[in-house]
């Protein structure tokens, strides 16, 4: 059974940083490319970043290019992202899941609970 767990959340000022961690377990983490998105309160989901699980190349949403920086540790089969420079736009749960699970609209059934990000001075 896939299970992730995300954590690292909370509330920040504009401007500042948060990192993001997911924990998984069930499935073959170092062979899957993972993604994060996220969901803001009363809209959709909204794909962030994703990383290959061969040569580790990253992909990121414009909206986040430059500021976030996803990662992993294959030995520990775990996920981070990295968010600087964070925008009051940034606030959202945002959740990992497999890449794979993921439709073109960011809806990742094969995704974890959440982590509540909240920007506000």
């Amino acid at each position: 059974e896939v299970q992730l767990v995300e954590s690292g959340g909370g509330l920040v000022q504009p401007g500042g940083s948060l990192r993001l961690s997911c924990a998984a377990s069930g499935f073959n983490f170092a062979f899957s490319s993972m993604t994060w998105v996220r969901q803001a309160p009363g809209k959709g989901f909204e794909w962030v970043s994703t990383i290959s699980s061969g040569d580790l190349s990253t992909y990121y949403s414009d909206s986040v290019k430059g500021r976030f920086t996803i990662s992993r540790d294959n030995a520990r089969n775990t996920l981070y992202l990295q968010l600087n420079s964070i925008k009051p736009e940034d606030t959202a749960m945002y959740y990992c899941a497999k890449a794979s699970s993921c439709d073109y609209r960011g809806n990742c059934p094969e995704r974890g609970q959440g982590t509540q990000v909240t920007v506000s001075s």
